[in-house]
């Protein structure tokens, strides 16, 4: 059963979850990121100079392997954030995804508080954002829209449950995704919300025809938190911290014996640079952050955020090379730890972390067998 709410409900609702966003987001919290690790090597034969934190997504050439992820629009105050978003995006050179078009699909006057994000960001990868409820004509629609050069297709189960007008039918969502695969004229990249891309979904995904994931796991922004708030008795909260970490979805998806067959997106929980070169060295082409930028934003002020963007490209750098990586299929072959609970997890899932620790050493030749006279 759904709860089909009113335009006027859901633009109150954009500015009602940002407002929560804001209050509940855990910035610093301990999570799985705390348990990966890099082994260091004192001889890292790079020169900063020389590194190339630039990456392929999509086919297009990213300048930095970082991008703001996907928040708000639709109403006034996010309008505002949007264009702010948009204009630190262009500033930095780092691509930007906008939150869901819903709204503005509803209501068309909606529509001018996501296509600022173009406006402000004329150059930049944009990536439009729907849920796997619109017709192959909407999506078409949501493109259009921000002249997007991608769309993401948002998948969010746990949050619609909580939701008090949330859905509650998740039939036919894989054979929607299909049909606006087919239809819109850019890439697809389908993500959670923050709760994880199990490997099992991303297979399923794989058949749908998607281009790409973003695993957007646990461990920044909970919607579960966000709904249960909104809800009259709060009675849900047991299920706040619902679903995968990030980093726990990458070594699932990424680091086990057979890789999934598309481009992987990391996202939830990212706090800074190095949760950034943690994600990427175990093997996601791009990462986003969403909670950080939004919290930067608002308490510090736009220069405030254009000055993090680029603290993040030149941290990033700077990582790189003390692991030695030239470039970002390098920091792939980097020596991974993983501990914890993470650690626990991930080899119940089958992945071979001792594996991990070790890449950067050399295969051992091969040994012929030596006939005896």
């Amino acid at each position: 059963m759904s709860h089909e709410p009113t335009a006027s409900q859901r633009v109150s609702r954009k500015d009602e979850h940002l407002e929560l966003a804001m209050r509940l987001h855990g910035q610093d919290r301990a999570g799985a990121f705390d348990d990966v690790a890099f082994v260091h090597h004192s001889l890292p034969g790079v020169s900063a100079g020389q590194v190339d934190i630039g990456t392929t997504v999509l086919g297009s050439r990213w300048e930095v392997p970082f991008y703001i992820n996907a928040m708000t629009g639709g109403t006034r105050a996010t309008a505002r954030i949007n264009a702010d978003l948009a204009e630190a995006a262009a500033d930095a050179g780092v691509a930007i995804a906008c939150g869901s078009q819903h709204v503005a699909l509803r209501d068309p006057e909606r529509a001018d508080g996501f296509r600022v994000i173009r406006r402000r960001a004329p150059g930049a990868f944009v990536l439009g954002n729907v849920g796997p409820t619109v017709s192959p004509q909407e999506a078409v629609q949501a493109v259009e829209m921000l002249e997007a050069n991608a769309l993401q297709i948002h998948l969010n189960a746990a949050q619609e449950l909580v939701m008090p007008e949330g859905d509650r039918d998740f039939t036919g969502w894989s054979e929607a995704i299909s049909a606006i695969v087919a239809a819109v004229p850019v890439p697809v990249v389908v993500k959670e919300v923050g709760f994880g891309l199990s490997r099992r979904t991303i297979e399923a995904l794989v058949r749908a025809g998607v281009a790409a994931v973003d695993v957007a796991g646990s461990g920044g922004t909970d919607f579960i938190a966000i709904e249960n708030e909104r809800r009259a008795r709060r009675d849900l909260s047991y299920l706040i911290g619902w679903g995968q970490p990030t980093a726990l979805c990458l070594l699932e998806s990424l680091a086990g014996p057979k890789p999934v067959g598309l481009p992987v997106l990391a996202s939830g929980g990212v706090r800074n640079p190095l949760d950034v070169v943690r994600s990427l060295a175990l093997g996601a082409c791009a990462v986003g952050a969403s909670g950080h930028v939004l919290r930067t934003l608002v308490k510090e002020g736009p220069e405030a955020l254009r000055r993090e963007l680029h603290t993040w490209s030149d941290h990033v750098r700077t990582l790189m090379t003390l692991l030695g990586a030239a470039d970002v299929p390098q920091l792939r072959r980097t020596d991974v730890l993983v501990t914890g609970r993470t650690a626990e997890q991930a080899r119940l899932l089958g992945v071979d972390l001792e594996r991990l620790a070790h890449r950067s050493e050399p295969s051992p030749p091969t040994i012929s067998p030596v006939k005896g006279d």
